[in-house]
């Protein structure tokens, strides 16, 4: 892979992760700060199911579905058509690209599921999985991860299981959701029917088969960011998934970038977010990574 480029918050692009392509249904391209540059989403979720209703999504349920269906064949089509596109250099010549180096634009660093519902809520999802691996290996992206964004409510679904088994054989990793360490925070957050136990059992499962990357969302709520003793359990629940044989190879510690349907719901600054990463380090011993 070539060298990596830091991402400039200054690039219009890295504000707009919009998860539509005039040409795609299922595919579309971010400039991502946790992929380090160019990343090519999957979004299996155009109908807009989720598992959760967290605060913080800016998923806009209002406007009608795209569509009810996923058509493989069509999901196949749109990847191989959008990675020429990016290794022809057609998408530094697209204008919300076209202020980028050259080498961003044509440096695929991850394909990522990430759309505008929960991934593994599709039925076909291990399907998915081996129709990215094929075209990644027919691109010869050897050195482009496949990434699963999960909420992890899924994670033990025998199906998503079989597709996290391909994602293993094929350079992939899980970024697994954990907004919070209690109950109660995570259902003031996260809104959803699931239980949190279950959340921590598939966490905890996953990362004992393959390292993870724990993705957290930090933020103030009705005015108050997260309670130090909140803060105090989640870092518990960490410690608990490494106590048990789990491995996380790191935590993303981020917050909301832009504006949300929720108006209770807003971002934290830098300098929070800092202080909150410094305090996880300091008590799980994880190596925790910091995006605005």
């Amino acid at each position: 892979m070539a060298d990596v480029i830091p991402v400039s918050n200054d690039w219009a692009a890295v504000q707009d992760h919009s998860r539509v392509h005039p040409r795609f249904l299922y595919v579309y391209a971010v400039i991502s700060r946790r992929a380090g540059g160019l990343s090519i989403g999957i979004n299996l979720n155009p109908d807009k199911r989720c598992n959760f209703d967290c605060v913080y999504c800016e998923v806009d349920r209002r406007t009608p579905a795209r569509t009810t269906r996923l058509d493989l064949t069509q999901l196949r089509r749109e990847l191989e058509a959008m990675v020429r596109h990016v290794q022809t250099g057609g998408l530094g010549r697209e204008p919300k690209f076209s202020e980028l180096p050259e080498p961003v634009t044509r440096t695929i660093r991850d394909i990522a599921f990430s759309g505008d519902g929960e991934p593994t809520m599709i039925a076909e999802f291990s399907a998915c999985v081996r129709i990215v691996a094929e075209v990644r290996q027919a691109a010869n992206l050897a050195s482009s991860k496949i990434v699963l964004i999960t909420d992890a409510a899924g994670l033990d679904k025998r199906d998503v299981r079989e597709g996290l088994r391909i994602l293993d054989a094929n350079q992939g990793e899980v970024w697994g959701k954990l907004d919070a360490g209690t109950e109660a925070y995570y259902h003031q957050v996260n809104r959803t029917y699931v239980r949190f136990d279950r959340i921590l059992k598939n966490l905890t499962l996953t990362a004992q088969e393959r390292p993870i990357v724990i993705q957290s969302l930090f933020l103030r709520l009705h005015g108050q960011p997260m309670p130090p003793e909140e803060l105090a359990a989640y870092c518990g629940r960490l410690t608990d998934i490494t106590a048990a044989g789990g491995r996380i190879r790191e935590v993303h510690a981020y917050t909301i970038a832009r504006p949300t349907p929720e108006p209770f719901a807003l971002r934290l600054e830098r300098a929070e977010l800092e202080d909150f990463a410094a305090i996880i380090r300091s008590q799980t011993g994880l190596v925790t990574r910091v995006f605005e």
